[in-house]
């Protein structure tokens, strides 16, 4: 009798087994297809914003292959532009950054280690994110000046004049509603802090444009699909640097939310911008 009711455990067991070990297959399957019918079709085009918890899902699918994404397909010159990014904020002794979208901790870290006696809170909805951050936090020897909190930007888990500085990279365009994140940006923040954002654009020059358009529309989502292992994450991350507004409207939007002294800084011909402002010192 016990060796019917182990056997018929195992064959209760045997489904659930056999799908854990047929998955790498069937993912290793599926970015084939996908890289087939897109490269002969080319990659499809999603027109607008996805639905919030859509955007969720797809960061917490694509979280494990997010930074070798990355590196391979703007063959480092991403981390340049992260550098740059972090050196522009020019923070003090003592500070508290708010890293919103924090993504896998990647200005975090940049922050920390050009900044040694700075605090950093960071935020995201993505728990896929938040994990791949909390793991290279630890790996950095990080956990100490550096807390990692679920929460949306929309409305953000924080109190009232908590930072010196909030950054968002290659985060906000993924939000629809741009006007409550900046002003939940400017609730959080002390007066006299500063407002960067880092997103994604297209270059200025007609021939490094055209190249950069085709390299954009054909070949970044083509690839990136295949590593996310979807056929669709990077196609969407392209079509939300399409639907982002353009540079003097979006620094109107930040100045409708009580930033001040806006500026814009184009880096690598324009293939990623800095978004400046900052929170006046008197409340208006």
């Amino acid at each position: 009798m016990e060796a019917v009711e182990r056997s018929q455990e195992a064959l209760q067991q045997a489904p659930g087994e056999n799908t854990e070990r047929l998955a790498p297959l069937v993912r290793t399957l599926s970015r084939g297809i996908y890289f087939w019918r897109d490269a002969a079709h080319g990659p499809r085009r999603l027109r607008g914003l996805m639905a919030h918890h859509h955007v969720q899902r797809m960061f917490d699918t694509i979280a494990g292959t997010y930074d070798l994404q990355n590196r391979f397909l703007a063959a480092r010159v991403d981390n340049h532009w992260r550098n740059m990014f972090v050196r522009y904020l020019g923070l003090k002794p003592g500070a508290v950054l708010g890293d919103l979208a924090v993504g896998t901790a990647e200005i975090t870290i940049k922050a920390c280690r050009r900044y040694p006696e700075i605090r950093v809170v960071g935020v995201d909805f993505s728990e896929g994110m938040l994990r791949m951050a909390r793991r290279k936090i630890k790996a950095h020897g990080l956990s100490q000046r550096v807390e990692l909190h679920t929460g949306d930007l929309r409305e953000l888990p924080i109190a009232d004049e908590s930072f010196d500085a909030v950054t968002i990279s290659f985060g906000i365009r993924n939000i629809k509603e741009r006007d409550r994140v900046l002003r939940e940006c400017f609730r959080v923040m002390k007066p006299g802090g500063r407002l960067q954002i880092m997103e994604p654009s297209f270059p200025g020059t007609p021939i490094v444009k055209d190249i950069y358009r085709y390299y954009f529309d054909h070949v970044m989502p083509l690839f990136g699909n295949w590593i996310s292992g979807t056929d669709y994450a990077y196609s969407y991350l392209a079509e939300t640097v399409y639907v982002f507004p353009s540079d003097e409207e979006f620094l109107r939007e930040i100045s409708a939310a009580g930033f001040t002294r806006t500026s814009l800084v184009a880096l690598t011909y324009g293939m990623a911008k800095i978004y400046r402002g900052q929170k006046p010192v008197a409340r208006r």
